[in-house]
């Protein structure tokens, strides 16, 4: 009789350290090259995520350990693909006229994966690094097909923006969320939801406030 071979691990799409404000919105209005995040001040919205001692950024010595920390330090583990939105990836709206962008993130960008960018406008892939960019039109079904396969067996991350998610969740696609609430309110732009309890019908939620301030909101199907 032979031996059972052993159950393979389950391949997760996860949206981690994605941060919103206290109304519910991921960015700001008016994105454009100079605000990525609109009206949004991304060192008040990612304060909790920048004190910390692992934050990827650091120039100098420190930083904070503890819940904050182990967050961001979770933030690549055993993820072998991501998928974001165009909004995501830069400021230009249809036809690319400008392929000499190529990112917020400069020549080393933190994914160190194949990144798939949602768009209806297709361009050329091109590495940086160790990641590389596709550019594809598709459903989320589809384009989460594409990025389990480049993944290569490990979990796939939802990167956002916040209209991204959303697709994903009303698909049906997402397996596990951490959203952090940030203190500062917004009053508009780009929203992830009216309240965390839109997907309570959906998902188990833990609550877990941070003495930074943020409070994270950890949600695994049901």
């Amino acid at each position: 009789m032979g031996q059972e071979r052993p159950k393979q691990p389950e391949q997760l799409v996860r949206v981690q350290n994605f941060t919103v404000s206290s109304d519910g919105f991921g960015a700001g209005e008016g994105q454009s090259l100079e605000r990525p995040f609109g009206h949004a001040e991304p060192g008040e919205m990612f304060a909790w995520a920048g004190a910390t001692a692992s934050w990827p950024n650091r120039t100098d010595p420190g930083g904070s350990r503890g819940l904050d920390d182990c967050f961001t330090r979770d933030f690549a583990r055993n993820i072998g693909a991501e998928i974001m939105g165009r909004n995501k990836f830069g400021p230009q709206r249809g036809p690319w006229t400008d392929h000499e962008w190529r990112g917020w993130w400069g020549d080393e960008p933190p994914f160190h994966t194949p990144v798939f960018v949602m768009t209806h406008h297709k361009r050329p892939s091109f590495t940086l690094s160790d990641t590389t960019f596709h550019f594809v039109d598709g459903d989320p079904a589809t384009v989460l097909a594409r990025a389990r396969e480049a993944a290569d067996g490990k979990d796939v991350r939802l990167g956002g923006g916040a209209t991204t998610i959303r697709e994903f969740l009303d698909a049906g696609l997402v397996d596990t969320l951490h959203v952090a609430v940030s203190p500062v309110r917004l009053g508009s732009g780009v929203r992830l939801w009216e309240s965390p309890e839109e997907l309570l019908d959906r998902y188990h939620l833990d609550v877990v406030p941070s003495p930074s301030g943020v409070t994270h909101h950890l949600f695994w199907r049901k």
